[in-house]
């Protein structure tokens, strides 16, 4: 096991309770981001280059609101992958253990953000990189 790389408050190992809830959430989860992908999947197509059609300024803002929804729907389906790794490490008896230093994550951590794969203190140095 690594060495102790970030102070966790609640650095408790989940229970059985605790686990079965957080896969619970998890579940109802996966189903939440699959319908958000299901909603967003027409706005993310192409844009209609027909300027007969649709104005200038009304297609760059037809382009311009594609490429939000085509960011939203990037991080959707990355939420979405690491739920399905955080259902497969439950079911291997793998799932709360920061990946990074390898310490407990902290249940409320993962009743905040159940597909987390880092404990707060490696993802905040994560993002910082």
């Amino acid at each position: 096991m690594a060495a102790n790389l970030c102070p966790v408050e609640d650095a408790e190992e989940l229970t059985a309770l605790e686990i079965q809830m957080l896969r619970t959430a998890l579940g109802q989860l996966k189903l939440d981001l699959g319908s958000q992908l299901e909603t967003s999947a027409g706005a993310a197509k192409p844009v209609q280059l027909d300027q007969t059609a649709v104005g200038r300024l009304s297609r760059m803002d037809s382009m311009q609101n594609q490429a939000i929804v085509q960011a939203a729907r990037q991080a959707t389906l990355i939420r979405l992958a690491q739920c399905n790794h955080a259902l497969q490490a439950i079911e291997r008896g793998e799932y709360g253990p920061c990946r990074i230093c390898e310490e407990p994550i902290g249940v409320k951590r993962l009743n905040a953000k159940p597909e987390a794969p880092f404990c707060l203190a490696c993802q905040q140095s994560a993002d910082r990189r």
